[in-house]
């Protein structure tokens, strides 16, 4: 028997690559330009998939000609213009402020369900919603609400802000995909129409800035975005939210600046608060609430 991993676990998978995209995201901001850093991890991406699913793209053509438009639009939404928009961001503002923006995401998502599915959200996913939104704000404000008031915002954020109904949309739609496409072929279909929609703009950069540095840490970043954040979190995030729903998943993206904040410990020395830990828990609730049902009235 085949093991089957809970859509859930599926999720939090997801959004741990996802940290590990906005650390590695800020970290290479002063030596990859955003379009061409957006360019090369989803052409590492194809590259890593094409050897495993040419055949099946092959097999289900009339399937990919079929719905090529809903396709499409998941290319631009998923692939080429959120996470163009996410690197343009982080070249110019902090990783807090980006993780403050990204937890806007499950709030926005429901707004998407009701306009195109007419989806309306429980009561209870809204308390589990709410409850995570409200611990990303701690781990944010650090425990003090005057530190949210000194946020200080600047043009980077306004590509962020622009890129949260992006990803909202995204996950929304992606249950009008085409069932009859295996998950990591259609992941090859989004990626390759967003790597041909990403040419002329990483073209274009490349004329006015110029290209990579090829040196070993660069490669590894990209190897990771390629392979971490982009194959494996996108089947994980597709096959999550295809068994669960966008409005019960979406309140797993306010796990991506946890463990965008974990990973700064770990990688970048710095020191974990009691604020953490109060985030965290209030983040765990959440998440239990949208995405489990209550049981049985009993009398």
């Amino acid at each position: 028997m085949r093991l089957q991993p809970s859509p859930y676990l599926l999720l939090a998978a997801s959004a741990l690559f996802w940290g590990g995209n906005f650390v590695l995201g800020r970290a290479v901001a002063g030596e990859i330009p955003p379009l061409s850093l957006n360019f090369w991890r989803w052409t590492s991406a194809l590259v890593v998939l094409l050897p495993f699913t040419l055949a099946g793209l092959w097999r289900h053509r009339a399937v990919v000609a079929a719905h090529w438009r809903v396709l499409l639009l998941l290319a631009v939404t998923g692939v080429g213009a959120f996470h163009s928009f996410i690197y343009l961001a982080l070249a110019s503002t902090t990783a807090i402020n980006a993780s403050l923006f990204i937890a806007a995401i499950p709030v926005i998502i429901p707004v998407f369900s009701l306009i195109l599915d007419g989806e309306v959200l429980s009561r209870r996913q809204g308390l589990g919603i709410a409850a995570s939104l409200a611990g990303v704000v701690v781990i944010i404000g650090r425990g003090d609400p005057g530190a949210l008031a000194a946020l200080a915002f600047n043009p980077g954020d306004l590509w962020m802000l622009a890129a949260v109904p992006l990803w909202a949309l995204y996950s929304v739609l992606l249950k009008r995909r085409p069932m009859a496409l295996p998950d990591t072929v259609f992941l090859t279909c989004i990626i390759g129409l967003g790597v041909a929609l990403l040419l002329p703009a990483y073209l274009w950069e490349l004329s006015a800035r110029g290209g990579i540095a090829l040196s070993a840490d660069n490669l590894m970043a990209i190897a990771y975005l390629g392979v971490f954040a982009s194959v494996v979190a996108y089947v994980f995030w597709n096959r999550g939210v295809g068994q669960v729903g966008a409005s019960r998943a979406g309140p797993f993206m306010h796990l991506v600046p946890v463990f965008a904040a974990a990973m700064a410990v770990v990688f970048l020395g710095e020191t974990p608060r009691l604020y953490h830990l109060g985030g965290i828990a209030l983040i765990a609730a959440g998440l239990v609430l949208a995405s489990t049902r209550p049981g049985p009235v009993r009398t």
